[in-house]
């Protein structure tokens, strides 16, 4: 008889004894409930009542000066480069291996997306093809925290010093994280934030941008505001052509209630995260991503280490997966691809045409070598979603003795 999960056996465990998410508690009960009895829910005022509290102190906690609330965490960063003055054709360095909208926000401000490949170590962007792919239009450089990872932010600032760049943060998986004890976000002109359903902090959608610099912020202010000039954000010359990118003050109530576990749950995280490295690193065929020790805190949104079908008789990761996923663990393999080569990634040249003279035949697979983000998206990448951490060590014995139960049995899958 088969031991295996996926050819009839036992499996380790069952999906619904993991943590649900989102999580919530009293605290977001609490924060909502006075909302909703204060008729006052709307984006506008902006910034209303509970986004302005919640962005001055989440801007605090990521050590930046301000904090402005956003729909989601792509219009953060579209709203960051409005701030700063993109202006059409300006280029803007990003990773290939992240979600679309590091690239798209861009595209939809007339700029250009140059995709760089990223570091084998812990896959964030190469910053020696960072400096490689400068040109007298590059404007903006992207990095994203990614995973558990946080990007070279030493050598980054150095680069964009250097070159005259602004340094925008992607720092959708990294609420909570710091970079040589300094909050994460505050270290790049701007800081963007995700607070989508699936993110460390989440009210279903929304976004933060964190500045320190005070010109930005009332840009931003009136970015997200339509385009508006009020009270606290009028001293700056000129005017920004803005949209309604608000966020309503029922998603800052739940974002406030988060706010008050957040160091909690990072470090209980942090913790379980270190012990399953630690088991990991006995398991013939899997590796873990380097740490930075500059990295003095992680988030984990997704803890990510790497697959070798060596260590499993050659069986391919997408077959190891599925295994894994019948002994009641869920990782996924390609959770992200390069963007130039997903079909969902495809901006029309003739709705933007500032793309035509960097990419005369549209974005395809082929405008961008990137053989280490291709490598990890289609055969090597794990990606462990942060409620399997939520269990602490007890969850994470269940993930490797699910892991060595495959390994053990491979045979079955051969």
């Amino acid at each position: 008889m088969s031991r295996l999960a996926i050819k009839g056996g036992e499996a380790v465990c069952r999906l619904e004894n993991w943590p649900r998410w989102p999580m919530f508690d009293k605290a977001e009960e609490d924060q909502l409930i006075e909302t909703l009895r204060s008729h006052n829910w709307g984006g506008y005022p902006s910034p209303n009542t509970k986004a302005r509290e919640f962005a001055a102190a989440f801007a605090k906690y990521q050590d930046a000066a301000y904090g402005v609330c956003c729909a989601n965490g792509s219009l953060t960063m579209d709203a960051a480069l409005r701030a700063a003055g993109v202006k059409a054709g300006d280029e803007v360095i990003v990773p290939t291996y992240t979600w679309l909208a590091t690239a798209g926000c861009a595209v939809f401000t007339n700029a250009v997306p140059v995709f760089v490949d990223i570091n084998p170590d812990d896959y964030t962007i190469d910053v020696n093809l960072v400096e490689a792919a400068i040109t007298p239009r590059s404007r903006f450089v992207i990095p994203v925290h990614l995973g558990s990872s946080i990007a070279d932010l030493d050598r980054l600032k150095e680069i964009c010093k250097k070159h005259d760049l602004i340094l925008i943060e992607d720092c959708a998986h990294a609420h909570g994280a710091k970079w040589r004890g300094k909050g994460v976000g505050s270290h790049g002109d701007f800081g963007s934030f995700s607070f989508q359903s699936s993110k460390l902090m989440t009210a279903g959608e929304g976004g933060m941008i964190l500045t320190s610099n005070k010109e930005y912020e009332e840009k931003l202010q009136s970015v997200v505001n339509c385009g508006r000039k009020e009270w606290g954000y009028d001293s700056f010359e000129g005017r920004v052509f803005g949209n309604n990118y608000r966020i309503s003050d029922l998603q800052a109530a739940v974002l406030l209630g988060q706010m008050s576990r957040l160091e909690k749950v990072t470090l209980m995280r942090q913790d379980a995260a270190a012990y399953l490295t630690e088991e990991l690193g006995k398991i013939e065929g899997i590796s873990t991503l380097k740490r930075d020790e500059r990295a003095t805190t992680k988030a984990h949104y997704q803890y990510v280490f790497r697959y070798n079908p060596e260590g499993f008789k050659g069986l391919h990761r997408d077959r190891f997966l599925e295994a894994l996923m019948a002994e009641g663990v869920v990782l996924d393999g390609d959770f992200y691809e390069p963007i130039q080569a997903r079909d969902i990634f495809s901006p029309p040249l003739d709705q933007f045409p500032m793309l035509k003279d960097r990419y005369p035949n549209g974005i395809t697979a082929e405008v961008a070598h990137t053989p280490v983000a291709h490598k990890a998206a289609y055969h090597e990448a794990l990606w462990m979603h942060y409620p399997y951490l939520m269990k602490g060590r007890e969850g994470v014995d269940t993930i490797i003795a699910a892991i060595r139960k495959i390994q053990e049995n491979v045979d079955e899958l051969l």
